[in-house]
């Protein structure tokens, strides 16, 4: 499996946590919205990955418009679940190839 492959699964599993509408928003916000910069930056990782490994970017693009957009209650809410969902298809739909 990419390393590509790889981040998509784990910045889909994070989405999909800040995704659970009370959880996720208290650990937001009791982070001081820290968590939404960690992801920022996964993202950035996922994607510089994708473009090297020529894989789908649209859920790590989408992931970084959701990390800043995000500060908004519901709108974020609905965002990293629509990003949970798009990175993990990108994931299951990646080819399979080993890492070298």
């Amino acid at each position: 499996m990419k390393f590509s492959t790889v981040m998509k699964w784990i910045t889909a599993l994070g989405e999909g946590f800040l995704a659970i509408p009370i959880i996720g928003g208290a650990f937001v916000i009791g982070t001081g919205y820290s968590a939404l910069g960690v992801m920022f930056v996964l993202h950035v990782i996922t994607l510089v990955l994708s473009i090297r490994d020529m894989q789908g970017k649209v859920g790590s693009i989408l992931g970084l418009l959701t990390s800043v957009v995000s500060v908004i209650p519901v709108f974020g809410w609905f965002m990293h679940l629509i990003t949970a969902i798009v990175l993990l298809i990108s994931a299951i739909t990646s080819r399979r190839t080993s890492v070298i």
